[in-house]
């Protein structure tokens, strides 16, 4: 399972800490050993509110980007 969090800081050290649902999902317990894979995700939070003019659906718009049909 898969999950998105963000890293915080404790003193000089970061951490990340696991949603209860993906803890109850895999049944993690305290003390056991777990493989993690960090990839950073790149923060899109700039975007929320700015599409809200838009009338096209989302699958029309991404049919244009593909066929070149926007201006940039």
């Amino acid at each position: 399972m898969e999950s998105l969090t963000k890293a915080k800081q404790i003193g000089g050290s970061i951490y990340a800490l696991i949603p209860k649902e993906l803890v109850s999902s895999e049944r993690i317990h305290i003390d056991d050993t777990l493989k993690i894979k960090v990839e950073k995700v790149d923060n899109m939070d700039f975007l929320w509110g700015r599409f809200k003019g838009i009338k096209k659906p989302a699958k029309q718009i991404m049919k244009e980007i593909d066929e070149g049909e926007l201006g940039g």
